[in-house]
């Protein structure tokens, strides 16, 4: 198309005026930082959702399946274990988690305690979240607890025999005497072993485990669960897993991937990552004003070019077609030297750590800062990009209807 080539020659050529060559590279520029900088937050966004995630995935099992009318498995026991029949299954066990309030001595705090079954071991890698003492789940006959560090630090228990607290729920069953305020709670004695922490706020706060069996007898439950959690054998399929799940259990209950176990935290962290994507957005709009002050420049300039072309019979809508072209390509061309150069920024974080994290890297998780880049995020900047392009080209006709 002549419109075009002769556009792309006018991006390369010199300028009879220098004030319009800096002005569009200055343009090009704002365009390239404003889409570099894009492509860096976006995937820092990206490494902090992979970390979120690896640490919940100390915790979370593979799959968790619970009941979709209502709060409990009515039987647990057998859920558990029809569903570690299922091929693909490498363990199953039931569990039950809770709100409750835990007690030592003159301190307290409410917690949310884990009852989980023997076989906790072979669901997640609990031995690897426990940072002072040991996972067991009884010392001596006596029934043990680990609780995480925010439980340990406001509660100043330690694992020790002598470390003993009490955890109580709301009695769930029978009457309730005025008289007598503390029968309208059940309680259980439980020994500290451990403490846990996997560096995710919401979960080091006030999670605590305990024995399955000290959890029903708590909540006066005999063979009720309100999870069954599940570990995958190497290399099967979690969607065919989970729809053996569904048929051998029925409509009764849903199964949930580890992403959506943490749905609430991985959607808000999407959100936050879109929201702040939507907002470099303006900045690369403000950033593509330059390209349309660069372009009425280029019109006054080629003023003379444009006559020479008229009288060889150029139409009207070729010449202005000559000036979107132009407004299309500086900011296409700016937009892919910014999302190649944010590339190139990221993947070189994400493999060598250039940038650290402050702190004392002793307490740190990770001592840099967390990248990954997608596919979808170069896709979605460079649509971004092509979007804004057309709006500026399109623009162009305000200085071009004299022509």
């Amino acid at each position: 198309m002549l419109a075009f080539r002769i556009a792309l020659r006018y991006l390369f050529s010199k300028k009879s005026h220098n004030a319009v060559n800096v002005i569009s590279a200055i343009s090009l520029g704002g365009v390239a930082v404003a889409s570099m900088a894009i492509m860096i937050v976006l995937s820092v966004f990206n490494g902090f959702t992979e970390l979120s995630a690896s640490h919940l995935s100390k915790v979370d099992p593979d799959l968790k399946v619970i009941s979709a009318k209502g709060k409990t498995i009515a039987d647990g026991d057998s859920a558990a274990e029809a569903i570690e029949a299922i091929g693909g299954v490498a363990a199953a066990m039931p569990s039950i988690e809770e709100r409750g309030l835990i007690v030592a001595g003159n301190n307290q705090m409410p917690v949310v305690f884990k009852g989980v079954a023997e076989n906790y071991r072979d669901i997640v890698a609990v031995d690897s979240i426990i940072i002072d003492g040991l996972y067991t789940e009884t010392v001596d006959t006596v029934a043990a607890t680990q609780i995480a560090v925010g439980v340990a630090n406001r509660t100043g228990l330690r694992p020790s025999l002598l470390s003993v607290a009490d955890v109580y729920v709301p009695r769930r069953q029978g009457r309730i005497n005025p008289a007598n305020p503390m029968a309208a709670f059940r309680g259980t004695q439980l020994i500290v072993t451990g403490v846990t922490q996997i560096d995710q706020s919401d979960i080091d706060n006030d999670r605590i485990i305990i024995p399955l069996d000290r959890a029903r007898r708590l909540l006066d439950y005999n063979r009720e669960a309100t999870a069954i959690e599940v570990r995958l054998a190497p290399g099967a399929s979690v969607t065919e897993v989970s729809k053996a799940i569904t048929d051998a259990l029925g409509d009764n209950v849903k199964v949930l991937t580890r992403s959506a176990q943490q749905g609430s935290a991985m959607k808000m962290i999407a959100i936050e990552k879109w929201v702040t994507f939507l907002m470099l957005c303006f900045i690369l709009v403000i950033a593509s004003f330059n390209i349309i002050s660069t372009l009425s420049l280029l019109v006054i300039e080629k003023r003379d070019d444009m006559k020479t072309l008229r009288a060889l019979g150029a139409a009207k809508s070729q010449l202005r077609s000559i000036f979107r072209f132009e407004g299309l390509l500086i900011t296409i061309a700016g937009g892919t030297a910014g999302i190649i150069a944010g590339l190139l920024l990221s993947l070189a974080q994400q493999h060598f750590g250039f940038i650290k994290l402050n702190g004392d890297p002793s307490t740190l998780t990770i001592s840099t800062y967390p990248v990954a880049v997608s596919p979808l995020d170069v896709l979605a900047v460079f649509g971004a990009i092509l979007v804004i392009a057309m709006m500026t080209s399109s623009l162009t006709t305000i200085f071009t209807r004299k022509i």
